[in-house]
């Protein structure tokens, strides 16, 4: 049995080596050198190690030239640094970061033989973010300074370090290597050993939904992943994103997550396999879901699965006029947009009194535009005079585009259809802007199935740029290309979707929200944990926390639950914790209180 190891015990740890000098590595070897660490970068491959040396070299000399370093704190950072191709120059080390390849056999033969080179107080960090920290640690001879230490890619942008404990290790290695990454202008975030931790835990889900996505060819990869910049404001989409982890490694994470889980939505797409067989593993091989200029290039070129760009297949119907059913935010957003655009508009609602109310919020908006010198006022003015508000759907019968933007109930949406069959002039394109509902159902309630589509703007709708195009079994040709053709005038990017819950964005974002929930259920980790991994690891602008409470918690588990119903997958069943918050009127911002608590307005 270990001899407990007190704080006391530790020596600063102040000569660090680092075990892997692959990108991972060259990296963290940047940001030791800076911090004024000694480091010993070790590699079995000489050339490996000369090309940590040069790569290091030209990083220091960029940040000379940004005005980051001067000349002599250059020249000091890489005086700090030496190599070697033997594990035993790692002998005086305080700390050794292994970030060796993802094999738990490579992992184990450099612990075991660390453990003959180093002192007896040296603490072993692994870099892994998907093998088990506890089993080598297990087999280790000092299991206890044994523990997990994930930096993010690039590691010297990325803030978070996930500091991983097995029950084996000892606290004070854990607040030694915690003060560490603080020093090295890090937010280590504490978590348990459980494969992906949190931050990949929760982002390899999302990445490998989006794989099966592309693989059932239900969207092209260009859609899925502009779907997800443009809908959820993420630095990359997931397919580009899998490119530049590597498909080899992305599915290494997935298998160590589905051995713990037993979650299908965790057993690697079939398509990553495929990939990774043929040697396709994304940018560094030069071919993936994209194809890149050369191995290791960031530049996407032009292959058979890029989409043409000269001419449509079909000529859309003219549309000069659009109407707008409903009152609430996201049918003034629309009309707002299309009066932007210079289409003359009907906004229509129940009564007169509430179509008045939204053009006045329209009216808002405009003026906030004027005051931060968006638009001139003359213009504001000229867009507010092209809606027309009206207290009946009867003001539709002219238009040449009719957007439904009522309350999410199928019924109530069927039954609006139906007015919008009798009213709406013959050829009229009738849109809907449902975010989870069968747009079909909503084309069955017409006698012309064939003239409805799916138009699902996001909110706020003059802001964002995203708009999917949710095209059913019966929707025409040239109702589809009107709708594309009208989102390139109002200057939105459409992207193709077929009718299925929740189309791109709400079927690759909601199960990603619904696991983080699930983590917090399961007491391993905080609230204020998770939304810091994802924002610092991920690049999210918004945390899943602060994100549900902003959707509310009623209407994402509304989502989560048609999706669980489409979807029969037991993985997608929506978290208890969030059904018990919904019961319990806990619904986000807008009650004062979800996850989080508010201060009311």
């Amino acid at each position: 049995m270990a001899t407990p190891l007190s704080d006391s015990s530790l020596s600063p740890l102040k000569t660090i080596a680092v075990v892997g000098l692959g990108t991972m590595g060259t990296g963290i070897t940047e940001v030791l050198a800076k911090a004024g660490r000694e480091v010993i970068g070790i590699d079995i491959s000489e050339a490996q190690a000369a090309k940590c040396v040069a790569a290091l070299e030209a990083r220091t000399a960029h940040c000379v030239e940004r005005g980051r370093l001067t000349e002599q704190e250059r020249a000091d950072a890489l005086a700090r640094v030496r190599t070697a191709t033997d594990l035993a120059a790692a002998a005086d080390a305080d700390l050794v970061i292994e970030v060796a390849p993802e094999s738990y056999e490579v992992k184990h033969q450099i612990f075991r033989e660390l453990d003959g080179v180093v002192r007896p107080e040296t603490i072993l960090a692994t870099g892994t973010n998907a093998l088990s920290v506890t089993r080598l640690a297990a087999d280790s001879a000092r299991p206890e300074r044994v523990l997990g230490l994930h930096f993010f890619n690039p590691a010297p942008a990325m803030k978070l370090v996930e500091v991983v404990s097995s029950v084996l290790t000892a606290p004070g290695a854990v607040a030694a290597v915690t003060d560490l990454a603080i020093e090295l202008g890090k937010e280590p975030v504490a978590v348990g050993d459980r494969p992906g931790f949190v931050a990949d835990g929760l982002l390899f889900g999302y990445l490998n939904q989006a794989a099966a996505m592309y693989e059932a060819r239900y969207a092209s990869r260009e859609d899925i992943d502009a779907a997800m910049r443009l809908g959820c404001g993420l630095p990359m989409g997931p397919l580009a994103l899998l490119d530049l982890i590597g498909i080899d490694t992305a599915r290494t994470v997935l298998e160590a997550m589905y051995a713990e889980s037993r979650d299908r939505l965790h057993a690697p797409a079939p398509i990553l396999k495929q990939l990774s067989e043929a040697g396709l593993t994304g940018r560094k091989s030069g071919r993936g879901f994209y194809t890149y200029e050369a191995p290791g290039s960031a530049t996407v070129v032009p292959d058979a699965l890029t989409p043409a760009t000269d001419g449509a297949a079909a000529r859309g119907r003219e549309v000069r006029s659009v109407g707008v059913a409903g009152s609430g935010t996201m049918a003034s957003g629309i009309a707002e947009v299309f009066a932007k655009a210079g289409y003359d508009v009907v906004l229509a609602a129940r009564s007169e009194e509430k179509a008045q109310a939204a053009k006045a919020r329209i009216g808002k908006s405009l003026s906030r535009s004027v005051d931060k010198g968006r638009l001139t006022a003359e213009a504001a003015a000229q867009i507010l005079d092209r809606i027309a508000p009206a207290g009946s759907y009867d003001a539709f019968a002219e238009v040449d585009l009719a957007v439904e933007a009522i309350a999410e109930d199928l019924e109530i949406k069927r039954q609006l259809f139906a007015t919008l069959d009798k009213i709406c002039k013959p050829g009229a394109v009738l849109a809907t802007t449902t975010s989870s509902l069968p747009v079909v159902a909503c084309a069955r309630a017409t006698s012309r199935p064939q003239d409805v589509i799916g138009m699902h703007f996001f909110n706020p709708a003059p802001a964002m740029k995203l708009v999917e195009v949710v095209r059913t079994v019966l929707t025409a040709d040239d109702v589809h290309t009107t709708v594309r053709e009208v989102c390139a005038k109002i200057k939105k990017h459409a992207v193709d979707c077929g009718d299925r819950a929740g189309f791109i964005v709400n079927a690759l974002l909601f199960p990603y929200l619904n696991n983080a929930v699930k983590m917090v259920q399961e007491h391993y980790a905080s609230l204020d944990d998770i939304d810091a991994a994802m924002k610092l690891g991920g690049g999210y602008p918004m945390g899943p926390f602060e994100l549900l409470d902003v959707v509310g918690l009623d209407v994402s588990l509304a989502i989560e639950k048609v999706l669980h119903r489409e979807f029969r997958e037991p993985g997608l069943a929506p978290a208890p914790l969030l059904e018990h918050l919904v019961a319990a009127g806990c619904l986000g911002r807008k009650t004062g209180r979800g996850f989080r608590e508010y201060a009311r307005r």
